[in-house]
């Protein structure tokens, strides 16, 4: 049974977590500081902040890893670039989650972008990382936390080379983008889970943690016991859309029997 990590602080402390067992995060894309506040409770192990289809701008993003406190902030960065990973890392984040990686050569584009010189070419700069003090925020954050996403069949037929980049912390399927990508959308077929299945096999031949994107606390729970290393419990989207929903329903049942 999964129990819940203690405070990961930084990125070493994330990167023993994956090695020991599954991370549940909470996923945010609302661009909502407040939301984030609540959400990203001692239940879970470190918050996402989507910044490729979510809401968030550079403030708000910002400010969003202000309230997390000790909590550790994970960026899905808008593109693999190196301004969309610096300007992620900037804020403070303790990694990033890069998207639509498809081959070894982007993976190490985006280690590259998330490491300062002489190993990668990361600009040093930053609100956060200035007011800090540059020498001690280069000292604690060298090495950031360094995710990429397999979520189309190109990334799935290079998996194992994938994996096997040098700096990669863990390799995470995006669920949805691969089931267009199979052209398996919104009809899921058992090819989606084959491609799943291979990118997991070839994560674990390489030594590389796989996480997988859920959208459900019994789908994460399903994953983490299949060996998954990182899962979704919750995202502020489902979460109110749900929630209203559910009281709408309920007011409306209580007042046609009133």
């Amino acid at each position: 049974m999964t129990t819940l990590n203690p405070v990961l602080g930084n990125a070493s402390d994330m990167r023993a977590a994956l090695k020991g067992g599954g991370m549940i995060t909470s996923w945010f894309a609302m661009g909502s500081v407040p939301l984030i506040e609540i959400g990203a409770m001692d239940y879970f192990d470190a918050a996402i902040i989507d910044l490729q289809h979510g809401l968030w701008d550079r403030m708000t993003s910002h400010l969003a890893v202000s309230v997390l406190g000790p909590k550790p902030a994970i960026m899905r960065v808008a593109a693999n670039t190196m301004p969309a990973i610096g300007e992620a890392l900037d804020s403070g984040a303790e990694g990033v989650l890069v998207p639509l990686v498809e081959t070894a050569e982007q993976a190490r584009a985006a280690v590259a972008a998330a490491t300062f010189p002489k190993d990668g070419i990361r600009s040093g700069g930053g609100v956060r990382p200035l007011a800090e003090g540059f020498t001690r925020y280069h000292k604690r954050s060298i090495n950031p936390l360094i995710g990429v996403m397999i979520e189309t069949s190109a990334g799935v037929d290079n998996a194992a080379e994938i994996a096997a980049v040098d700096g990669v912390d863990f390799v995470f399927i995006g669920t949805g983008d691969l089931a267009l990508s199979l052209g398996c959308f919104p009809q899921i077929d058992e090819r989606h889970e084959q491609a799943c299945q291979s990118v997991f096999e070839a994560c674990k031949r390489a030594g590389t943690p796989c996480g997988i994107f859920t959208t459900t606390a019994e789908a994460a729970a399903a994953r983490i016991e299949q060996g998954y290393a990182m899962t979704v419990a919750a995202n502020d989207v489902d979460i109110l859309l749900h929630g209203f929903a559910q009281a709408g329903q309920a007011a409306r049942k209580v007042a046609a029997h009133a």
